[in-house]
């Protein structure tokens, strides 16, 4: 009896863990962003998702366990020829991801490696389409035109690229230096331009304040002399009308009984004068024949005035 219960117990035991590995083969948990390809007697069977998924055991079999996630590949650096026969040491980076796991298995063999070499030959037959100056200057055109390339031949393959960067474009040690020394002489000419026109800017203003300087100091002299002449000209009229008014109260002053005897004594004393200064500045000295020519003198005066006042009455 012990040994048939020893028996029984055995059978069940190993029915037990025959049960426990059906189940385990049986259920399959696929993590998220993944899938599972199975696999029928070798044949494609089905594509299991994320999740809780069953199986038949000892019949279906996981081919192929493919990410789902965008993966990044470094472009090994490679050598490449421009449109101006100048060669270059390229590499970059390659973002992609799997869009359908039945093509990426069974379409091609590798398809990391096959993504990878695709690549490296569309880039080297973009630049051949491209001079060296546009490498570097249309870069991100550059990137554009390599993964519409590669996502034209990566169809059949499951794979969408997403984008492609170049890491690092290398031209040769004498192509580098002949770039140095144009980037320096454009530098060079840069700065010449921009001296010689802070020059003609500096001579501009220079010019122009000149002019101002001499316009504001014409102005400046047209009005002094507008403002002397008007000087000038208020003392010319008020010396006439000064004149004007003492020979006008002389006039009224001649008039009179006493006016006529101060005229006499002024020409009388005038007259004295005359013959006072004419003695200083000459050595020669001439007398009238008679002693009475200042008498005459101021009689001819006086005969003058009255001859004028009988006009003016």
């Amino acid at each position: 009896m012990e040994f048939v219960f020893d028996y029984i117990l055995t059978v069940q035991t190993a029915i037990l863990v025959f049960v426990v590995v059906l189940l385990k083969s049986s259920v399959k948990f696929v993590p998220q962003n993944r899938a599972f390809l199975i696999e029928r007697f070798g044949k494609f069977q089905s594509t299991k998702e994320a999740g809780l998924n069953f199986i038949v055991p000892f019949i279906d079999t996981v081919a192929a366990d493919r990410s789902l996630k965008e993966q990044a590949v470094d472009v090994p650096e490679q050598s490449a020829i421009t449109k101006d026969n100048i060669s270059l040491s390229v590499d970059g980076v390659l973002y992609f991801r799997v869009l359908d796991p039945y093509k990426a298995t069974y379409g091609v063999d590798n398809y990391v490696f096959a993504v990878t070499q695709l690549a490296q030959t569309t880039m080297r037959s973009e630049l051949g389409k491209m001079e060296l100056d546009k490498t570097f200057e249309e870069r991100d055109m550059l990137n554009t035109n390599i993964v519409s390339s590669i996502n034209d031949a990566a169809g059949p393959w499951g794979i969408q690229v997403l984008r492609y960067e170049i890491k690092d474009i290398v031209p040769p040690q004498s192509v580098m230096e002949a770039m140095e020394a144009q980037m320096k002489a454009e530098r060079v000419k840069r700065a010449q331009i921009l001296e010689s026109e802070g020059d003609r800017q500096a001579a501009i203003n220079r010019a122009e304040g000149d002019k101002a300087a001499v316009v504001l100091a014409a102005e400046a002299d047209k009005a002094e002399q507008v403002l002397r002449a008007e000087g000038e000209a208020k003392a010319i009229v008020a010396v006439a009308e000064a004149q004007a008014e003492a020979i006008r109260k002389v006039g009224v002053a001649a008039n009179t009984e006493e006016g006529q005897k101060a005229i006499q004594l002024d020409l009388a004393t005038k007259a004295i004068e005359a013959k006072q200064a004419i003695a200083k500045e000459s050595s020669v000295v001439l007398l009238p024949d008679g002693n009475t020519e200042t008498a005459s003198v101021v009689a001819q005066a006086m005969t003058v005035i009255n001859s004028m006042n009988q006009g003016k009455a």
